[in-house]
């Protein structure tokens, strides 16, 4: 009988959250199955069962403290439709203020902290360098610029809801709070520098994919459908519909967030707690998709910002069809998304309204259930929650946006290692190679699980009789 060692990456590192990556090797070393886990345990859909659904856009948040502002607004605009309003455009403003605040500056921290240690340093570069600090000791002017662009958007977080992690200033019903003429100018006074910064790592990101053009295609690459959210066709990160797109850029589907039981269905496997979803019309697994940066850029048709709308111009050159599949050019897509970010807040604080102080409309009436979505940094977000006559939450539906991205996850960590394991000798780039598939969507593991966890770094090799016949631990 074929023997079958298992390879064991776990956790994969330099994301949010906490999975494993496991590849089974035959005894001559060739790559049988690989799966990503997500070992985290789900539990917030089940806890916050009994609570008074006014409390969620506070509770919801303590899902993640990399995007809490997400589960804050999504959270919010579900509460809004429970209560049966639409919030004052000044609240609605604000709100996507700070969500544009959260885009800049959760895609600063992917990019700059999270994933360019690997596209500047290396993939096979010495593990104890291949990091942040590594980066600063090497790039000290990036990494300077990174920490600035992130900290522009968290600032707009603190500014407006108190603090930088779990915020509080979105409520039922619009927002708790103004924004002062002087924050509003404070703000826009950092605007032409981030423009600056945001621009300066596109170039940078671009030169990189040029220069391993073969590489950056190939890598991690497959083919999926796509999701986001839409406003007359444009990128929308806020409101709109959901809008699904085939591989290759026909309009599968376009339709309101509040219909999507309709639309998606959840597949369950056992060696995972992050579900796989999927577009019922085409079932599982021919109907799974993509969502995130470039899966929104690839369902969109423009952006409606002009620097932003340029850089787009050139990232639909990129292939014939205008469609761009290849998952290294998430960090590309990632960087256009934080220019729109940029120039959105320059848009909403130029904008009178943004200084009103009608913030809240309130209301008696209780609808038994509520459903809001938003584009989270990562992906398209869901909140759902039923509720009874009293208000008390009777059942709760989260769909995280790295959730989505489950299959195309699995799938890029099996392409990858069939075309760099070849044999149980393998060196350190090879198992970096398989963890940036992962980063490449900058998944949020604790969002997606509802959970938190945390576990040792190790990798093993396995025999089928359940033998550790190899183990690395790395700090």
């Amino acid at each position: 009988m074929t023997e079958v060692y298992k390879l064991e990456i776990n956790p994969v590192t330099r994301i949010e959250g906490h999975g494993k990556i496991t590849v089974m090797l035959d005894e001559a070393g060739e790559v049988k199955e690989a799966r990503f886990h997500v070992t985290q345990y789900r539990g917030f859909e089940v806890f916050t069962k009994g609570r008074d659904f006014r409390e969620m856009p506070v509770i919801t948040p303590r899902i993640c403290g990399i995007c809490p502002v997400s589960h804050h607004l999504a959270s919010a605009k579900a509460c809004d439709d429970i209560l049966g309003v639409t919030i004052t455009p000044a609240a609605h403003k604000l709100r996507e203020l700070m969500h544009m605040g959260q885009i800049v500056q959760s895609h600063a921290l992917s990019f700059f902290h999270l994933s360019s240690p690997d596209i500047l340093l290396g993939f096979d570069a010495p593990v104890k360098i291949r990091n942040v600090v590594g980066l600063a000791e090497r790039y000290p002017e990036l990494a300077k610029k990174g920490i600035l662009l992130r900290k522009f958007g968290q600032e707009i977080i603190k500014t407006l809801g108190g603090k930088k992690v779990h915020p509080w200033h979105s409520i039922p019903g619009g927002v708790n709070r103004s924004l002062t003429p002087q924050e509003r100018d404070n703000i826009a006074a950092q605007i032409p520098e981030m423009k600056s910064i945001a621009l300066e790592a596109i170039k940078l990101i671009k030169g990189y994919l040029e220069e391993g053009k073969e590489e950056a295609k190939e890598f991690a690459t497959v083919e999926t459908a796509y999701m986001g959210l839409v406003r007359d066709g444009k990128l929308e990160l806020y409101d709109g519909n959901i809008r699904i797109k085939a591989p290759r850029g026909r309009i599968l589907d376009e339709f309101d967030p509040k219909d999507y039981l309709k639309y998606i269905g959840e597949h369950v496997e056992p060696w995972s707690y992050l579900k796989f979803p999927f577009y019922k019309s085409l079932g599982f697994p021919h109907g799974s998709y993509r969502v995130g940066p470039l899966a929104r850029l690839n369902a969109a048709d423009n952006i409606d910002t002009p620097q932003a709308s340029e850089e787009y111009a050139l990232y639909k050159q990129i292939s014939d069809d205008g469609i761009v599949p290849y998952t290294l050019y998430y960090h590309y897509a990632r960087l256009i998304e934080a220019l729109y970010g940029i120039e959105r807040i320059e848009q909403l604080l130029s904008d009178p309204e943004i200084t009103s102080s009608d913030l809240r409309v309130t209301s008696k009436e209780i609808n038994p259930e509520g459903i809001g979505v938003i584009e989270a940094p990562r992906g398209t977000l869901i909140h759902h929650y039923w509720v009874n006559e009293s208000g008390v939450i009777t059942k709760v539906n989260l769909i995280v946006a790295t959730g989505h991205n489950n299959y195309a996850m699995n799938k890029g960590v099996e392409a990858v290692a069939k075309k760099y394991i070849k044999g149980r000798d393998i060196p350190e780039g090879v198992f970096n190679r398989l963890e940036h598939v992962i980063r490449a969507y900058d998944p949020c593991l604790s969002c997606s699980t509802h959970a938190v966890g945390k576990m040792p770094l190790k990798l093993e090799l396995i025999s089928s009789a359940g033998e550790v016949i190899k183990e690395v631990v790395r700090g």
